[in-house]
């Protein structure tokens, strides 16, 4: 993302969307931060590719998220459908009328407490793990509370948030949300479950004409649209918008790239059949059709399964969460004094990285693969032996990281293409961050090689990867296999939403030549 901005338009399409999306926007948003170490480049990062400048009614210039976002009645919780920076358009259309107004208010959601807490003044994260309030520039404001009576913070907690929006720290543009109103977040009744459901609300004029006017608005101030990222989840009904959407862009915009992330939460409990079922039917019904309209499909899950039987989750060694193929290493097993071919070596030939697409775990051909590490300091790209020391490994004769990196590849996976990018800038960690990481870590994120000093952790090293490998046959192969044993006719509720038989035929059919792409040479399917 370095260099001139080539804009990118996301879209989040549905409630877990907006899960993964508010962490990956905060994310974003710290990184718009100025560098703090001095051997972090400036500009490293574009985030013009991602956000996009503006101004208020008042002359405040804005910068917000280049963003279109769909979710459910009620899933909004405190969070206006406008965002806060433009003002009230209800209230600009009442100054504007001069007739006679009648009001009807619902009663409004509280804030979650963490979040009024956090954004109840800039500040800023101190060491000590501590968020502290900014002094004004004219002097007047308070000064920075001692770490002896500085308040902590309010701590989230699973049961303390209800939705994406009790988290998200940034601010959206009022073009940027677009509620379904046909169909209720909470509640038993009026759900969106089905993937025929959510190929509907994109065949009604009402939402199809709104996301086309989103669409033009953005496109319209973009000098060089790239493309668009999708954030869809794949076990609800937003499969089908997800499907319908994906179609619309590559029907409209042709020759622009589409990434397509599906999203699944995991792990999962075989307690709930028609969930279970419907999550199979609208998982193998979306890979199909995201797929013939996009670039590149990925589905992301921390469960170790797309089919009906639960898997272990994948676990990460220095991170603890409940529930939170790419795959990644958060953070990279790096010791203060290592160098990147000591902790590659180190690894003992073992894959570097976990998946984290719910495919199982990397084996059999890798056909490409892209690999991106950030956050390690340049002095450790390279091997710190003395002049004259046997070389451990051929990683450590390696002039750069990139070099030290594309030769790990190259071993790990002779007959594949690799790319490999490194990145001096580390992922931030700031509030509203959720407290996952162990006391292993010091506070840039590296494994400490003495006694746990209990310091937050503010930035940590991380390994990203995409992989095309026998693996993704493999996952795709066993999914058609599930949907074929189906009998779909007991669940004449998912079909009854605008699926026929014809249709479960032609997506066994689908992902049966999908599987059959990733045949590897060692007559595995990925």
């Amino acid at each position: 993302m370095a260099g001139g901005a080539r804009e990118v338009l996301t879209l989040q399409l549905g409630h877990f969307a907006g899960f993964v999306g508010a962490h990956w926007w905060n994310q974003q948003d710290a990184a718009l931060c100025a560098p703090t170490d001095a051997t972090e480049p400036p500009g490293e990062l574009c985030p013009d590719v991602l956000y996009r400048a503006g101004r208020t009614a008042h002359g405040q210039e804005t910068y917000t998220p280049r963003l279109i976002l769909m979710d459910l009645k009620g899933s909004l919780s405190s969070l206006k459908q406008e965002g806060g920076l433009y003002g009230d358009r209800q209230l600009d259309a009442a100054i504007a009328w001069q007739g006679k107004l009648t009001t009807h208010k619902e009663e409004l959601c509280p804030p979650n407490p963490y979040l009024q807490d956090l954004l109840s003044a800039e500040g800023v994260l101190s060491h000590d793990g501590i968020w502290r309030v900014k002094p004004i520039p004219n002097g007047k404001g308070p000064p920075p509370l001692p770490a002896a009576i500085a308040p902590k913070p309010l701590i989230p907690t699973e049961s303390s948030i209800r939705v994406w929006s009790d988290f998200l720290r940034v601010h959206l543009h009022p073009r940027s949300i677009c509620m379904i109103q046909k169909y209720n977040h909470d509640g038993e009744a009026g759900r969106l479950e089905a993937f025929g459901q959510g190929e509907s609300v994109l065949k009604e004029p009402r939402y199809l004409e709104e996301l086309e006017d989103r669409l033009h608005f953005y496109m319209e101030e973009c000098d060089y649209l790239q493309g668009f990222q999708i954030l869809c989840d794949l076990h609800n009904g937003f499969s089908g918008v997800g499907a319908k959407a994906t179609e619309l862009l590559q029907d409209e915009y042709s020759g622009r790239g589409i990434i397509t992330w599906g999203l699944l939460p995991g792990p999962y409990s075989l307690g709930e059949p028609q969930k279970n079922i419907y999550r199979l039917l609208n998982t193998a019904f979306g890979l199909v059709q995201m797929s013939a309209h996009s670039s590149l499909v990925c589905p992301l899950s921390l469960g170790g399964s797309l089919g009906l039987r639960p898997e272990p989750p994948v676990t990460f060694p220095h991170l603890q969460y409940d529930v939170v193929t790419a795959a990644a290493t958060i953070p990279f097993p790096l010791v203060p004094g290592q160098s990147l071919p000591d902790a590659l070596v180190q690894l003992g030939g073992a894959t570097a990285w976990t998946p984290l697409s719910a495919c199982g775990a990397p084996s059999g051909t890798r056909f490409a693969q892209s690999v991106v590490l950030r956050g390690l300091d340049k002095a450790c790209h390279t091997s710190r032996l003395a002049p004259g020391t046997r070389l451990p490994s051929p990683l450590h004769a390696c002039d750069t990281g990139e070099d030290v990196l594309a030769r790990y590849l190259q071993q790990e996976q002779p007959g594949g293409r690799s790319s490999a990018h490194l990145l001096l800038a580390p992922c931030k960690v700031v509030p509203p961050y959720p407290c996952l990481f162990s006391p292993s870590l010091s506070r840039h994120g590296l494994l400490l090689d003495g006694p746990p000093l209990g310091a937050a952790v503010e930035s940590i090293p991380v390994l990203g990867a995409l992989c095309s490998s026998s693996t993704s046959g493999r996952a795709l192969g066993d999914l058609a296999r599930e949907l074929g044993k189906l009998d779909v006719r007991r669940w004449a509720s998912f079909m009854d939403a605008g699926v026929e038989q014809g249709d479960v035929e032609e997506a066994l059919q689908e992902l049966g030549s999908l599987a059959q792409c990733y045949q590897g040479g060692d007559g595995l399917a990925d």
